[in-house]
């Protein structure tokens, strides 16, 4: 098996790690999982299992991968060798996780799970980007409306390895339009990169497979 980092069960456990931020990730995940409409999921990086739990319990079909055995993936493995077929699941997804790769094995990963993907890729990963945010509240129901514009930083700062994180979006040598290159060379066609209105540290990824003609 290829380099993927393990991480203690312990890591996962309490509010500590679950913060008020971090769920509004999860329910973010799982809009965006379920808006693609898979009947097949396969999620590599699974955390606290809070995800999966609830795609099952709405009846979609979903695979756990995780190089941490103790964590009860239906799947030991790496996300740089996948060990399922060409187009095995509607859509794969992996959240929170490829920053934990070093940066180089980003468009291997990207490549593997465009591979057991047939239609969707489905990402999110730390952004450290600087922000502009609009917010407009209008009418009587208070119909919110919120805008982000980036403010990519004229001297972006270097990232230090926390013991965690190789690398971030907006740091120096990782701009977003880097980590769209990757995935595009993966073939994938990156639709959305939206950042989450309450937790803007977390960037998503829609990716729509390229079809072979």
């Amino acid at each position: 098996m290829d380099f993927q980092p393990q991480v203690s069960p312990e890591h996962y456990r309490g509010l500590e790690y679950d913060s008020k931020d971090r769920f509004i990730s999860y329910w973010t995940q799982i809009d965006q999982v379920v808006s693609v409409e898979p009947k097949s999921v396969l999620e590599v990086g699974i955390g606290n299992g809070f995800v999966h739990r609830y795609l099952k319990s709405l009846g979609i079909d979903v695979h756990t991968l995780d190089a941490e055995r103790r964590l009860g993936p239906d799947t030991v493995g790496s996300v740089l060798e996948l060990p399922f077929g060409d187009g095995a699941f509607d859509a794969a997804c992996c959240f929170e996780t490829l920053e934990h790769l070093p940066f180089e094995k980003f468009g291997r990963a990207a490549s593997e799970l465009a591979r057991v993907a047939e239609r969707w890729v489905l990402l999110s990963l730390p952004d450290v980007t600087p922000y502009f945010r609009a917010v407009v509240e209008v009418g009587f129901k208070k119909q919110v409306v919120n805008r982000f514009f980036d403010l990519p930083a004229a001297l972006p700062e270097e990232h230090q390895f926390d013991g965690e994180h190789y690398w971030e979006v907006g740091k120096k040598g990782f701009p977003l339009s880097r980590v769209v290159s990757e995935l595009e060379a993966a073939g994938l066609s990156v639709e959305r990169t939206p950042r989450i209105e309450e937790n803007p540290w977390h960037r998503f990824f829609r990716c729509r497979k390229n079809q072979k003609r």
